[in-house]
């Protein structure tokens, strides 16, 4: 139940509401994609260093602490005390896809809702926890330091928040705003990951001459995927384009056929996009383009091992059955998706992102793909990256308080959950994912068309100073 105090704090929370809009839009606005960079002061790239920049120019002008931090990360702070509460969010963004009804760096305002590639992930959010700091500062007074640590780059390796905490302090306890309400108690551990084939471009009937997978990420279900075949002359075009066709009728899959030359045929396969962490929310455009070469190479007698390993054990299967791997517990079913194929220097690749249950070791798996590729001559396993999973309590005390603090804002009595998603929160002991999405609402984080709904942020942010108040204390 709401005390005389919370509803206060909710009315100043509530003239915050233009401010809050707007920052968010400015940020939305800054394509803060990772990009290669040979400039020390910007790791990341340049506009991804601009979001920090403006983060901590707005943190500075609220009043705040601010420190840039050697341009990997930053932090924006207040209070006073030996102990520290963070709040840990990230400005980088993965590629905006296509498809978009507005500009993805548009910010548009429609139906209550701001459009935007970052709105729900996590520009919005970091927004709201700022101005949730902004309102408990100015109105409360604590016991310890509230520090917004700000990453950039998240949807890649992580560097930024590896290089904090070589040289910044770690939070006590805290939370992440990069999920779900009421609360994370788990996070499954990440696998990411490739297999490969040497391929000289040497052929008999077939070749794979180019690839186009629009620079999707492994931890986005791919929504397009399109490459060029070539043949030679002991196959028909019209034969071949016949065949494609029937495989692509028999599986029902929105695959385009565009013959560019007696010699050569372009393929174009569209899919739906969604969050790695939810596969089967989205539709794989790679997969099923994958399925077709397998198919159709296979009709011809041609042998790609990439091709029939893909075919045997991954197909669009995302639950690991066709591994072998029928693993899953109290955080769920471990998934599987592919959101890479590439041809680069005469090697071919399937990168995939994997899911794990936090009771299965991430080395059992990487077992299981090294065991398979053995049984070919030409097939190589390797590693990208790995992320441990996260594990607190139902019954700790973060997670009871947190939880407690969304059921009485929302008077509603909602459990603590598991994710298949990464957050910073598993960088740090004793710190948590705390929000944004709502119960019920459909999680548009990697998707097109992503958005925040103004209600909702204005909402979280509530829920977020009323947090940090009862962590600071």
């Amino acid at each position: 139940m709401k005390k005389w105090g919370d509803y206060m704090l909710d009315n100043i929370v509530d003239n915050l509401k233009d401010d809050i809009i707007k920052a968010t839009q400015e940020l939305i606005r800054i394509p803060s994609v990772y990009s290669k960079s040979d400039d020390e002061k910007m790791p990341f790239g340049k506009n991804v260093n601009s979001a920090l920049e403006y983060m901590l120019d707005l943190g500075k002008k609220l009043g705040f602490r601010t420190k840039n931090i050697d341009g990997y990360c930053g932090y924006i702070e207040f209070g006073k005390g030996d102990e520290l509460v963070g709040i840990i969010g990230h400005l980088d963004v993965v590629p905006e896809g296509t498809g978009w009804t507005f500009p993805p760096f548009s910010a548009t305002i429609s139906d209550g809702k701001i459009f935007g590639r970052g709105a729900i992930d996590d520009k919005g959010p970091v927004v709201a926890s700022l101005y949730a700091m902004k309102a408990v500062m100015d109105n409360c007074k604590l016991n310890k330091r509230v520090r917004l640590i700000i990453g950039l780059n998240e949807e890649n390796d992580w560097k930024c928040i590896d290089y904090y905490k070589k040289h910044e302090e770690a939070p006590a306890v805290g939370f992440s705003p990069d999920a779900d309400f009421p609360c994370i108690y788990a996070e499954k551990s990440i696998l990411s990951c490739y297999i490969k084939e040497n391929y000289t471009n040497n052929f008999d009937k077939i070749k794979i001459k180019e690839i186009d997978c629009n620079n999707n990420a492994l931890n986005v279900v791919p929504k397009f995927c399109s490459l060029v075949l070539e043949i030679n002359d002991n196959i028909q075009m019209s034969d071949f384009i016949e065949t494609l066709k029937h495989f692509i009728k028999r599986n029902n899959f929105e695959i385009d056929i565009y013959k560019l030359s007696q010699t050569e045929v372009k393929l174009t396969s569209y899919g739906v996009g969604a969050h790695a962490a939810h596969p089967d929310a989205g539709v794989n455009a790679i997969s099923r383009l994958l399925v077709i070469l397998a198919l159709t190479f296979k009709h011809y007698n041609c042998n790609l091992e990439l091709l029939d390993f893909f075919n045997k054990y991954i197909n669009t299967e995302y639950d690991g059955k066709s591994l072998g791997i029928s693993c899953k517990d109290e955080s769920g079913r471990l998934t599987l998706n592919v959101g890479d194929f590439l041809l680069e220097n005469n090697i071919l690749k399937i990168g995939m992102n994997l899911r794990i249950p936090i009771n299965t070791p991430i080395s059992d798996i990487e077992d299981i793909f090294n065991r398979l590729c053995s049984n070919y001559s030409n097939l190589n396993f390797e590693t990208t990256s790995t992320e441990d999973f996260l594990h607190v309590p139902k019954n700790d005390k973060l997670v009871k308080t947190l939880c407690k603090i969304f059921n009485e804002e929302t008077n509603s009595n909602a459990e603590p959950i598991a994710i298949g998603g990464a957050t910073y929160a598993r960088a740090f002991t004793n710190c948590i994912s705390f929000g944004p999405n709502f119960p019920g609402h459909k999680d548009m984080c990697h998707q097109t068309d992503e958005f925040v709904e103004i209600d909702n942020l204005i909402l979280a942010c509530k829920i977020y100073a009323k947090a940090i108040i009862e962590l600071g204390k």
